[in-house]
């Protein structure tokens, strides 16, 4: 990020910091020109993995029946779901809601058991669990709760919308995060089809970066 994009950055924390009872988010909004989103091969569909999180530790829910991912992600904060649990949940609406708020891991022998079940809940609200590879679930789970998602919505408007922080992170860490968003777009779509890039608070004005 440019010493210019770095100062507003920098006033818009500055001016919107503690106005309100709760941690506000930073929010990232890009907007492009030039791309057909409704054609499948320029559709996102990105994780980004932000090199310094989003400011809170994302719940994660991992699908195990293996003893050792399981112990371990408990250990680590997670909630654990049995195979035998998966269809209790996918029968109760309840319980199908509350997985929504979770980052999702399952071990690959219990992924089509999973979207069996609650594929046609969790598959719209792109909530599907990512399989997890190999054994080393701790370095999944760190790097699903420091990820954003950019997938195109709705009738495939020209932007993207996605949380890079929160409002008491330093700037500099912001600007990194930012940075690594807007080069995985430039990445995936070309640096010349990004029109604009708007920063803001969860209740404040958007500042144009781009």
């Amino acid at each position: 990020m440019e010493q210019e994009q770095l100062e507003k950055l920098r006033s818009l924390i500055e001016e919107n910091k503690g106005k309100r009872k709760f941690k506000q988010s930073v929010e990232l909004i890009v907007n492009f020109k030039g791309v057909d989103f409704s054609k499948q091969e320029n559709r996102l569909n990105l994780q980004v993995l932000l090199p310094n999180g989003k400011g809170k530790q994302s719940e994660v829910l991992v699908f195990a029946d293996d003893s050792n991912i399981a112990s371990k992600a408990k250990e680590l904060g997670a909630r654990v779901v049995s195979g035998n649990e998966i269809q209790t949940i996918a029968s109760d609406k309840v319980g199908l809601n509350s997985m929504l708020k979770y980052e999702m891991i399952a071990q690959p022998s219990l992924m089509t058991s999973v979207a069996k079940s609650m594929g046609s809940f969790l598959g719209p609200k792109n909530k599907m669990p990512k399989p997890l590879i190999g054994t080393d679930v701790a370095s999944m789970i760190n790097s699903v709760s420091k990820s954003v998602y950019l997938r195109s919505k709705g009738k495939y408007l020209p932007t993207v919308h996605c949380m890079v922080g929160k409002e008491d992170m330093p700037t500099d860490k912001l600007s990194a995060n930012i940075d690594e968003v807007l080069n995985a777009l430039a990445k995936k779509l070309g640096k010349q089809n990004i029109k604009s890039a708007y920063a803001k608070l969860t209740m404040s004005k958007p500042v144009k970066l781009l």
